[in-house]
C-alpha cells in the first residue's frame, strides 16, 4: 500500500502482536489509529527515518515494554498516545526532541522514576497537552519543563481551528471525495469529568499530573505559562507540600484547578480571585488554614471544595473567620478596571 495516508482500525476487536511491518510502512503514511482495541506485546520497535507520521494512537490497548526509541525517528509528530496500557518504562525524555509535538498522552501506565530534561537545546517546544496521571513517577515537579514549553506561554491564533494531520490534497476515488484533513481527538479528564474530545482546539492547553508520587512544592515557574487560552492544572493525588503559590493567579483563563489530596498548608492566595474563567477549584484534603478568598468565582465553589482542611474559615464553610487577623481583605477592583470607569466617565 505505497499510496496510504491513513490507517484507522480503532474500536474493534483486534488482538495479537501489533504487526512490526506498521513501523516500516511507506512513507506515506500521516496517521496510525490502532486505539482501543486487544492488542498486547511490545510496541513496534523500528520506526523508520524520513516517515511522515503525524498522529500515533495506541492508547487503550494492552501493550507492555518499553516506548521504543526509534519513535525519534518521526520528527513530524504531533499527536502520540499511549494511555491506558501496561508500557513499563522512565521519562521518555528523548520525545522532546520532536519539534512538532503537540499532544502527549501516556496515562494510565508503569512509568517510574523523576521526570528529568535531556540535553536538548529546546524541549517540546509545541506542547499543549500533556497526560502522564496515574502512574509512578516521583521527585520533584518538572520545572524545567515548566519554564521551557514555549507553546504554553506565547501562544496566540486569530480565528478558532482544530488540531488535524492535513493529507495535502483532496483525493477522488469512486465517485467521492477523501477529506484532505483528519482531525485528532482524545479522552482526557476536564473539570473533574472524563471527557472524550473528537476534535482538539488548537487553544486547548492542559496539563495533567495527578495520580503520581510528586513531592516537594510547586515551582514558581508555574505562573510562566500566562499565555494559555484554556488550560487544566491537575495535581491532585500526590506528595506535594509547602504553600500554594500566588503566582498561579497569573494564569487569568485557568478553567480546572485541582490541587487536592496532598500536604499543602498556609492560606489559599487572594489572587486566585483573579481567575475569571475558573469553573472547578478543590484543594480538599490538605493542611489549609486561614480565610477562604471572596468573590467573583469563589462565590460558586461548594463547600466539597475544601474538604478536609480544618484550619479554614469563611464561606461557603458553616465555620466563621472570627479573629481579626483571620478576617479576608475587601475586595478591590484590578486597576485595569478602575482605568476603564475612568475613561467612561463612571469614575472618581
Amino acid at each position: 500500500m505505497a499510496s496510504l495516508r491513513v490507517l484507522n482500525l480503532s474500536r474493534n476487536n483486534l488482538s495479537g502482536i501489533v504487526p512490526q511491518c506498521l513501523s516500516k510502512v511507506s512513507k506515506s503514511l500521516s496517521v496510525l489509529n490502532l486505539h482501543v482495541n486487544n492488542f498486547h506485546g511490545p510496541i513496534p520497535q523500528a520506526w523508520m527515518s524520513g516517515n511522515k507520521l503525524k498522529m500515533i494512537n495506541l492508547g487503550q490497548n494492552k501493550l507492555k515494554g518499553e516506548l521504543p526509541r526509534s519513535m525519534v525517528m518521526c520528527r513530524m509528530l504531533e499527536f502520540l498516545d499511549i494511555g491506558n496500557n501496561q508500557i513499563r518504562d522512565t521519562w521518555p525524555f528523548w520525545l522532546g526532541s520532536l519539534p512538532e509535538l503537540k499532544i502527549l498522552i501516556l496515562r494510565s501506565n508503569r512509568f517510574h522514576g523523576e521526570i528529568k530534561s535531556g540535553e536538548f537545546d529546546s524541549v517540546f517546544p509545541n506542547l499543549r497537552v500533556i497526560d502522564v496521571s496515574n502512574n509512578g513517577f516521583t521527585g520533584l515537579l518538572p520545572s524545567s519543563y515548566l519554564e521551557s514549553w514555549t507553546a504554553m506561554k506565547r501562544f496566540h491564533v486569530e480565528h478558532l481551528s482544530y488540531m488535524q494531520s492535513n493529507l495535502y490534497d483532496h483525493m477522488f476515488m469512486a465517485g467521492l471525495t477523501i477529506p484532505d484533513e483528519y482531525n485528532y481527538s482524545m479522552t482526557m479528564t476536564n473539570k473533574g469529568i472524563k471527557m472524550e474530545y473528537t476534535k482538539i482546539l488548537e487553544v486547548f492547553m492542559a496539563i495533567d499530573l495527578s495520580c503520581n508520587e510528586f513531592r516537594g512544592e510547586i515551582p514558581v515557574s508555574v505562573g510562566n505559562l500566562k499565555g494559555l487560552q484554556l488550560l487544566n492544572l491537575l495535581l491532585l493525588n500526590n506528595l506535594l507540600v509547602g504553600q500554594i503559590p500566588s503566582v498561579i493567579g497569573n494564569l487569568t483563563s485557568l478553567e480546572a484547578l485541582d490541587l487536592s489530596h496532598n500536604q499543602f498548608a498556609g492560606r489559599i492566595p487572594w489572587q486566585l480571585r483573579q481567575l475569571n474563567f475558573l469553573e472547578v477549584f478543590n484543594v480538599s484534603y490538605n493542611n489549609l488554614n486561614g480565610p477562604i478568598p471572596q468573590g467573583r468565582q469563589f462565590d460558586t465553589f461548594l463547600n466539597t471544595s475544601f474538604d478536609g482542611n480544618l484550619g479554614l474559615c469563611g464561606n461557603p464553610l458553616s465555620k466563621k473567620c472570627e479573629e481579626l487577623g483571620s478576617s479576608p481583605p475587601p475586595f478591590l477592583q484590578p486597576l485595569k478596571e478602575i482605568k476603564a470607569l475612568n475613561r467612561n466617565g463612571e469614575g472618581f
